[in-house]
C-alpha cells in the first residue's frame, strides 16, 4: 500500500490523498474540513502571541539601554529603559486579560 498525501493547512483544511491498494487499485480522496476557532480561542491565541512578541521587545529595549549607558548616552538610555518598563506594563495588561479569558 502506498500513499501520496498532500496536505494544505490554514484554518480551512484540504486533504488530497492518492492511494494504491494491493493489486494496483488506485483511487483518491479529497477531504475538506473547516475548523473555525471561537472568538475566545482567537483572543487566547492572539494574547499568547502578543505577550511573547512584547516580551521580546522589552528584552531588546533593556539590552540597548545597557549598551547606550556603556556608550555614555545616559539620557538616551533612560528613555530606552522607560520603553522597557512600559513594555512590562503592556505585558501585564495582556496577561491579566488572558487570565480573565481563561476564567
Amino acid at each position: 500500500m502506498t500513499h501520496n498525501n498532500d496536505h494544505s493547512h490554514d484554518h480551512n483544511h484540504n486533504h488530497d490523498h492518492d492511494h494504491t491498494h494491493g493489486k494496483g487499485q488506485a483511487h483518491s480522496h479529497d477531504h475538506d474540513h473547516t475548523h473555525e476557532l471561537t472568538f475566545e480561542q482567537k483572543l487566547e491565541t492572539l494574547f499568547s502571541h502578543w505577550i511573547d512578541h512584547n516580551d521580546s521587545h522589552k528584552d531588546t529595549f533593556y539590552t540597548w539601554a545597557g549598551r547606550a549607558k556603556e556608550a555614555g548616552l545616559d539620557k538616551i538610555a533612560a528613555n530606552i529603559e522607560k520603553a522597557g518598563e512600559l513594555s512590562q506594563e503592556v505585558t501585564q495588561q495582556l496577561r491579566e486579560a488572558l487570565n480573565k479569558l481563561k476564567g
